[in-house]
């Protein structure tokens, strides 16, 4: 299942009075070719255990889960992960592990009162799900791309044809036939990346190929599918696997410096000109709140993001509406804050991404810290303006 549509499914969990696990652990083995992780889940599962008091129902439940989690990393978990995120509540009869093939930057341990997915949309975000054509005019693969390696591929082969040197009205018959062969192939190759466009739910397309094959896959490709192109690649159409990956994750990484800025600048644009942009904190959580926002840009650094202003609209409706921000029900708040502390920065990126996947806005985080350090991290485009 697609990062996004796991994501839309975490986000629908309702808060609960009792404790929600959220661990997130980087499985790549180390020098020595051993996992690391195991000294981390033994000394946190037992530090967090103790903040809850003996034989109490959260305790129980917390104590349940944590096992659920051992035996699950001990018999379940694949050699070839890179991460595994885990969210688990058994009061609440939620456990869903998910295996990443993206590598996670460290490991990190949530206890709070719903799942902790912020991290989780910025794998999503970094890693995001592409296509990758390559062609030339007897041959054409198309690789998904998901969180860095080869989901699936499908290969599309043509009519091979060979050099005619006959001249006159042959060599231009046989010229045509030429031609037709290759439209023909073209057409296939698109009527394939069509349909795993549409399966797959696919935003955008890179493309390789020859000097005869590019000019015909612009003149072929229907509008919906032109507009998904993001950029071209330079690679051989019978490039490896690693080397296509390569190469696309280097021209996604360069299209997203690029867009970024431009995103990050159309959104404090509109907001200078009172149209269909917000910035800040605040005035971002109410647009969610309201359903108005079509994209949330976010900073990708946690520690960029600033708090919302104490006693400001966005925080008053946040506390009303038992939006998590406040105090949990449980004892111990997300990321080791402690309890009672004020309106905390790791919870309110959590609401922000949440909110965002709950109303279908997108989210992409902006992984330079300077775009939107000057607007306290996150920022927004809107759908409409109330």
């Amino acid at each position: 299942m697609p990062l996004n549509e796991q994501l839309a499914r975490l986000s629908a969990f309702e808060p609960a009075p009792y404790p929600v696990v959220s661990l997130y652990l980087n499985t790549q083995p180390n020098q020595h070719g051993r996992d690391h992780y195991q000294s981390f889940v033994r000394k946190e599962f037992k530090a967090r255990a103790q903040t809850y008091a003996p034989n109490s129902p959260e305790r129980a439940s917390l104590d349940r889960d944590f096992d659920r989690i051992g035996r699950y990393l001990e018999s379940e978990l694949q050699p070839s992960a890179n991460g595994v995120a885990i969210f688990a509540c058994d009061a609440a009869e939620l456990f869903d592990a998910i295996q990443l093939d993206a590598p996670l930057d460290d490991h990190w341990l949530y206890v709070g009162d719903r799942p902790h997915l912020y991290p989780l949309a910025r794998i999503a975000s970094q890693f995001p799900q592409y296509a990758a054509l390559l062609a030339d005019t007897a041959s054409a693969r198309i690789l998904v791309v998901a969180q860095g390696r080869v989901a699936d591929a499908v290969s599309i082969e043509g009519v091979k044809t060979k050099r005619q040197s006959q001249g006159g009205w042959s060599q231009a018959r046989y010229q045509r036939h030429v031609e037709n062969y290759h439209l023909q192939h073209i057409k296939d190759v698109i009527d394939a990346l069509d349909r795993i466009v549409a399966r797959e739910k696919i935003d955008r397309i890179l493309v390789a190929g020859d000097p005869v094959v590019i000019p015909l896959l612009r003149e072929q490709m229907p509008k919906h599918l032109a507009e998904r192109i993001a950029d071209r690649i330079s690679v051989d159409a019978g490039a490896a696997d690693d080397e296509v990956i390569e190469a696309s994750l280097e021209a996604m990484r360069k299209l997203n410096e690029r867009t970024d800025r431009e995103r990050v600048e159309a959104a404090v644009g509109a907001y200078r000109a009172g149209g269909l942009g917000v910035i800040g904190p605040d005035e971002t959580l109410l647009a969610l709140t309201n359903g108005q926002v079509d994209e949330l840009l976010i900073t990708a650094s946690v520690a960029q993001l600033a708090g919302l202003q104490k006693g400001s609209r966005a925080a008053q409706m946040a506390l009303a509406n038992d939006a998590g921000l406040a105090q949990p029900a449980v004892d111990e708040t997300v990321a080791g804050e402690p309890a009672g502390r004020d309106i905390g920065t790791v919870r309110l990126a959590d609401d922000l991404v949440t909110r965002a996947q709950q109303t279908g806005a997108r989210v992409t985080f902006i992984e330079d810290p300077d775009l939107l350090r000057p607007y306290g991290g996150v920022a927004a485009l809107l759908r409409y303006r109330i």
